[in-house]
């Protein structure tokens, strides 16, 4: 892209701040969660909102999807066609559906009335995700603007969930049903973040995500301890020692082939996290934590990652109120869950979490094992895909001090979450990069979510540097 064209994009960005950020609070004011049944029309107006708003923006086709047969809740699809026979494909995803704004007690100012504050924008949803979803219709329209077309250079296309705050239980089978429509050569993810306001970065890796439920019983109800304790298992004693076996004296977690297949990280990745400006007391203070500690032989961000990892998220069972109760117990309960990386199969781990019960349940105990839903797969970008170097490239120059100046240094990172970005990976067979500029600080699900209004604005202007790059970058 042009030094000329840079200053158009920015210029037009600029002188069209002010309304971009009216618009997205009148956005932000529909309580859309969809984890709440009373929310469900909430939900439906967001989705209808962002409609009409992309027709406003010069989108021919818009249309609302429904999910699950009726039972799921709206998607909103957009299509803008290049009208260049060769232009590549590339679909945009986010989702318009917020967390619930509660404890609403604990807000400075309440959750769905947008206020700007030192250049910052509070609301539940700036940052995630419609902040991040809308400054892409900004910046389809710098695009336009700098380059005098009255099409985009990509045939461009946006897919925004109505349900990934609830787990997204329809979305794979939505991209199934659709899958001819939205067939692309990319998908762009604006629903991620960057190291910090000093340091552009974008992901290139998310984890997936396994998640189970042991429950162990021993005698047909509880009994005494003084009376029986001793001489019967104790269901909660066995439970202790069966997850205190997960993982071995070097925090690898013992299931049988739980590392088969997993994508080493390569020199080159690592030398790319080690440029990160990583505080790890910082971090720590973060965490709530007085060490990191992990499997031996990686660092603290690899660990979070790069790394499969086991973790017990709850234990229970017996007698938990107040006082003593001398009780041999009838049953316990685990929570564990599974965060896993590229190269792992869902249902391979499953498996080896059976087997791995099978082998070490002793033959007096009853026990058994369910899963939370299918599992989300993990997903990763190859770091030599060129979509890959085109939006690292539109973020430098989206980030660079003077239009005309040197483009910043792009740094790669992954996250330790998961999302539906592997369903779009597999089901569109397209690779996904990531655009996203939200803050670690900006407080995604909690009391005064935010995010920095200029980070949005360098959002739109790496959006408008992106589909002229990735046109020409075919």
């Amino acid at each position: 892209m042009s030094t000329d064209s840079t200053f158009a994009v920015r210029a037009f960005v600029e002188q069209n701040s002010a309304g971009f950020v009216e618009d997205l609070k009148s956005w932000l004011r529909i309580p859309s969660v969809s984890g709440d049944p009373d929310r469900v029309g909430d939900v439906r107006a967001s989705a209808e909102w962002l409609a009409a708003k992309l027709r406003a923006t010069g989108f021919p086709t818009v249309e609302i999807w429904e999910s699950g047969g009726g039972r799921g809740l709206p998607s909103v699809f957009a299509e803008w066609p290049s009208g260049d026979p060769d232009a590549p494909t590339v679909a945009v995803y986010g989702h318009h559906d917020v967390q619930p704004g509660t404890p609403v007690e604990l807000w400075d100012t309440a959750p769905f009335d947008p206020q700007v504050r030192d250049g910052r924008l509070f609301a539940r949803g700036a940052s995630d995700d419609k902040g991040q979803l809308f400054f892409h219709l900004l910046g389809v329209r710098a695009h336009l603007a700098a380059t005098g077309r009255t099409a985009p250079a990509v045939n461009l296309k946006l897919i925004v969930e109505g349900e990934e705050e609830s787990g997204s239980p329809h979305f794979a089978a939505l991209l199934r049903e659709h899958a001819e429509r939205l067939a692309c050569d990319v998908v762009v993810v604006s629903d991620t973040g960057m190291w910090d306001r000093h340091t552009p970065s974008t992901v290139t890796g998310m984890r997936g995500l396994l998640a189970a439920q042991i429950d162990v019983r021993g005698p047909s109800g509880d009994v005494h301890s003084g009376s029986f304790g001793g001489a019967i298992p104790n269901p909660i004693t066995e439970l202790v020692r069966l997850l205190a076996g997960l993982h071995d004296a070097d925090r690898r977690v013992t299931l049988p082939g739980f590392y088969d297949g997993v994508v080493e990280l390569g020199a080159t990745e690592r030398q790319l996290f080690a440029k990160l400006p990583f505080d790890e007391a910082r971090w720590l203070r973060t965490a709530k934590s007085r060490a990191a500690v992990g499997e031996a032989g990686f660092s603290t961000l690899e660990r979070v990652w790069a790394r499969p990892t086991a973790e017990i998220n709850g234990i229970w069972g017996g007698h938990t109120g107040h006082g003593s109760k001398t009780i041999v117990p009838s049953e316990a309960h685990a929570k564990i869950s599974f965060r896993l990386v590229a190269g792992q199969d869902l249902a391979q781990v499953r498996e080896a979490l059976e087997s791995w019960l099978a082998e070490r349940v002793p033959e007096w105990i009853e026990y058994s094992v369910s899963f939370e839903g299918h599992g989300v797969r993990p997903c990763l970008t190859p770091l030599d895909h060129p979509a890959l170097n085109s939006v690292t490239c539109a973020l430098g120059r989206a980030f660079a001090d003077d239009p005309d100046g040197e483009p910043r240094e792009v740094l790669y990172t992954r996250e330790g979450g998961s999302g539906p970005e592997a369903d779009l990976q597999e089901v569109l067979g397209a690779p996904v990069v990531f655009l996203g500029l939200s803050l670690p600080e900006d407080g995604w699900h909690a009391p005064n979510e935010r995010v920095e209004v200029a980070n949005l604005l360098k959002g739109a202007e790496a959006a408008a540097y992106l589909w002229e790059d990735l046109a020409g970058n075919k």
